[in-house]
């Protein structure tokens, strides 16, 4: 009996987790691939590296999201069986609210598992690799984001490329406007070429050269004693690329790092991992004392102060982090404050909770004695 009530109750909360938090999952990274469907209409961004790194970022996203996807859904599982009257017939049955309670934070030890290895494993090496596709990313010069046969750029500063031959991958019929900076003066470029091509020396730093075969170089105004008209067969230029920084960004590094290192941005990181975890148990007995709803109520009638303090919860972690990280609240006292608090929130309403259904069992006990009983003719209870 035991088992298979916490397996029912596990699957009921569980199952509600996992759809709540691909949906919130879903809502994220819509507004993250608008964004970055920009940035490739810009040229900043290739099409391929759009779901490399919405890939890379979803462990954070789901380390965010699964306390909150289980805290609503504990709400709406267990205002559920308050609704149907299941609760009461557990009741009713012999169990406990402190045996729900129980089973309750079983049910939140599984999901603080999960959320355990997503915070102090998975998501950081994911960010580790983001951040590595990213630098590989920045590294791509604006030829690596040039569309065939159509012209990029604005004003001056225009780039088309005919066609990429198939084996080379070579720019074919190949244009370039630009403007460059000389004795204090914008001079005019435009650089036509049947060829081009990019080419890196690693011995120089991986710098990049771009290299034109068989073209014209038009340089200044025409009409002008400046104007120059270059013909030739090979012509390089160096272009600009960015150097490559160490990544040891906080939530980049793995949570062993951070345990070892001194500086405070660790320090803070870890503490916002740990909390991460441990508001998991702290909102599991809160959302069980708030579900508890009257059948004529609705299952909804204590989700939005129920929302509400969770809320409130998560915007006390992220001052709590900011006041760290600014060095306005000592890292000795850390987030903990904060889970304290909470901690006696949930003791509190967990004792008004099991009251009620204290008070109740006793009102339907004093009831039943009340009762007449009837008796036969010899005054004998029937």
């Amino acid at each position: 009996m035991t088992l298979r009530l916490f397996r029912y109750l596990a699957k009921e909360v569980l199952v509600s987790t996992v759809g709540v938090t691909l949906i919130l999952l879903l809502v994220i990274l819509s507004g993250r691939i608008s964004s970055y469907l920009g940035r490739i209409a810009e040229g900043k961004m290739t099409f391929e590296f759009l779901f490399v790194i919405l890939g890379y970022h979803i462990p954070s996203f789901v380390q965010m999201i699964l306390p909150l996807a289980f805290f609503l859904s504990l709400l709406m599982a267990f205002g559920r069986l308050y609704i149907e009257n299941e609760m009461s017939v557990l009741f009713s049955s012999g169990i406990s609210k402190v045996k729900l309670a129980g089973y309750t934070l079983g049910i939140a030890c599984m999901v603080g598992t999960v959320s355990a290895a997503i915070n102090f494993w998975i998501a950081p090496a994911s960010e580790y690799r983001a951040a590595e596709a990213s630098q590989a990313q920045s590294q791509l010069s604006a030829f690596d984001f040039l569309i065939p046969g159509r012209f990029e750029g604005s004003g001056q500063r225009t780039t088309y490329v005919d066609s990429f031959t198939p084996n080379e991958g070579w720019m074919e019929q190949i244009f370039i406007s630009d403007v460059v900076r000389k004795k204090d003066q914008n001079i005019p470029t435009q650089t036509l070429a049947a060829y081009a091509e990019q080419i890196r020396i690693s011995s120089e730093g991986n710098q990049n050269y771009l290299v034109f075969k068989d073209g014209t170089r038009y340089e200044g105004k025409p009409g002008t004693a400046s104007y120059r008209i270059t013909n030739f067969d090979t012509y390089a230029v160096r272009m600009a690329s960015q150097d490559s920084s160490p990544i040891d960004e906080p939530y980049t590094l793995s949570t062993l790092d951070l345990i070892k290192s001194p500086q405070l941005k660790d320090k803070v990181e870890l503490q916002w991992r740990i909390s991460l975890v441990v508001m998991v148990p702290i909102l599991a007995i809160i959302g069980l004392s708030l579900s508890q709803v009257n059948p004529r109520q609705g299952r909804f009638f204590k989700m939005l102060p129920a929302i509400l303090l969770m809320i409130v919860y998560i915007a006390l972690l992220i001052w709590g982090r900011t006041g760290l990280e600014k060095g306005k609240l000592p890292i000795q006292l850390g987030l903990w404050w904060i889970h304290g608090i909470f901690i006696i929130i949930a003791a509190l309403l967990f004792a008004q909770y099991n009251q009620i259904f204290e008070r109740r069992k006793a009102n339907i006990s004093n009831t039943a004695d009340r009762t007449p009983k009837a008796t036969d003719t010899d005054g004998r209870s029937i």
